[in-house]
């Protein structure tokens, strides 16, 4: 069935390109692709940096796991399979933000390297920039802001990352926040010094 239905379809190009879009913003478009443990501080940091490219009149767009689970992806669970079908939707909704001329912000555990790579791959070069929040075990759980640690400690949860589950760690990350050590400030400062300087966004040069 899936192979009769690839052959009835077939990629239709439209006029305007993703150079087009980026030019109509004035902006180059990409992806910076935030990973770690849960209380990691992912989606804070995600959330300040998006506040200080909005600022900078850069057109953006924030992905956080919470919430898209809320609606595109309410239909998966928490098991290995369905945690790669997560990040498979997400990368292919990041890919067309990107398209867009969008600069989009992920905040998904994500753990595992393949996933991560599969994503990478979907994009263009520089297009996609590996944040990992850097933050130990023993720190995420004193955190522990949603109590979700607690719960998978009691058995309540299955698979949990870090716990039951794996996290791989990036193994080359474009950009090391250390989120056990600096503040959400210094943090956001760090991912906009490095686009900035690496002219990922044609706006902060």
């Amino acid at each position: 069935m899936e192979n009769n239905i690839k052959e009835n379809i077939s990629w239709h190009n439209t006029e305007i390109s993703k150079i087009d879009r980026q030019k109509l913003l004035g902006q180059k478009s990409c992806v910076l692709w935030f990973t770690g443990l849960s209380g990691s501080g992912k989606s804070t940091i995600s959330s300040k940096v998006d506040e200080k490219l909005h600022n900078l009149g850069v057109s953006t767009y924030l992905l956080d796991g919470d919430n898209v689970r809320h609606g595109l992806n309410k239909d998966l669970g928490f098991g290995g399979k369905d945690r790669m079908e997560n990040i498979r939707r997400i990368g292919e909704v990041a890919k067309l933000f990107v398209d867009s001329g969008i600069v989009v912000l992920t905040a998904f555990i994500s753990p595992y390297v393949d996933d991560r790579e599969k994503v990478k791959n979907l994009l263009g070069e520089n297009e996609f920039i590996e944040i990992y929040t850097k933050c130990s075990l023993k720190a995420c759980e004193m955190r522990d802001p949603k109590g979700l640690y607690k719960k998978a400690r009691n058995g309540e949860i299955a698979e949990f990352t870090g716990i039951s589950s794996p996290y791989e760690v990036p193994v080359n990350p474009d950009i090391t926040i250390d989120t056990e050590n600096m503040s959400v400030e210094e943090c956001s400062e760090v991912v906009i010094n490095f686009i900035r300087k690496g002219g990922y966004v044609e706006r902060l040069i």
